[in-house]
């Protein structure tokens, strides 16, 4: 017995952890969306979307208008977004999007993460051109019919569509189109779940298990770091 809650123990740690990750990034996300315009919502389209992310992960609404107030506030702490390019084991195409005060830090500890997982940091421009950039738009799936939906939206700069594990439509577009489509779907009344800019591979690479271990290892310790956003690959 006393194993068996040591197992769950550990799987409600890693829920949380995850949790607490998810809100330091779309805080930082609110501050930087305020930064450039404003704290309405009504005109702010990219704090609305931070919005609609926060509300998808629990986000308390305390935390939200706590990061409102700091980037408001005279202690504004100011965030450079700054985009990481490596190889992960077995040659794994690696991005890295971060957030942070203090860039000698983080790509000092970015760099870290690589060495230590087995791969290496590379230049600007190394492997970045193997993704494409996208927005992309969970949406509650109440019954629609994709091929009617896909009809629809296909002149708001449609270019994906399908359907996630659990069943939630997700809506891909090009990265010019995103607030083209946003507008699109909060004018029909679609309920959006989350809507982020997110970097697709143009091909992926499959590896065996432990070899995709090794790479998902690594994957796991960019994602924890503090300055890190969020973490794209190639891995199939």
């Amino acid at each position: 017995m006393g194993r068996i809650f040591e197992v769950r123990k550990s799987a409600m740690f890693a829920r949380w952890d995850k949790m607490a990750k998810n809100f330091t990034r779309i805080g930082k996300e609110i501050v930087i969306a305020v930064k450039a315009g404003g704290s309405d919502p009504n005109s702010n389209a990219a704090l609305r979307r931070c919005f609609q992310n926060a509300r998808s992960v629990g986000m308390p609404k305390d935390r939200v208008e706590a990061a409102i107030k700091r980037a408001t506030g005279k202690d504004l702490v100011n965030y450079d977004e700054i985009l990481y390019e490596g190889y992960a084991p077995h040659g794994i195409a690696v991005l890295v999007e971060t957030a942070t005060d203090n860039s000698t830090r983080t790509v000092a500890n970015v760099r870290m993460h690589f060495t230590k997982g087995g791969g290496a940091l590379g230049t600007s421009g190394s492997v970045a051109f193997t993704f494409n950039r996208m927005g992309e738009f969970k949406v509650k799936n109440n019954g629609q019919n994709l091929e009617e939906l896909e009809l629809e939206l296909i002149d708001y700069g449609l270019e994906e569509i399908g359907e996630d594990s659990e069943g939630n439509i997700i809506i891909r577009t090009a990265y010019n189109e995103f607030g083209h489509m946003a507008k699109a779907l909060e004018e029909k009344k679609i309920e959006v779940i989350t809507a982020e800019l997110t970097r697709i591979p143009t091909n992926t690479v499959e590896l065996g298990e432990e070899q995709a271990n090794e790479v998902l290892k690594l994957v796991d310790k960019l994602e924890q770091d503090d300055d890190v956003q969020k973490v794209y690959h190639n891995l199939k």
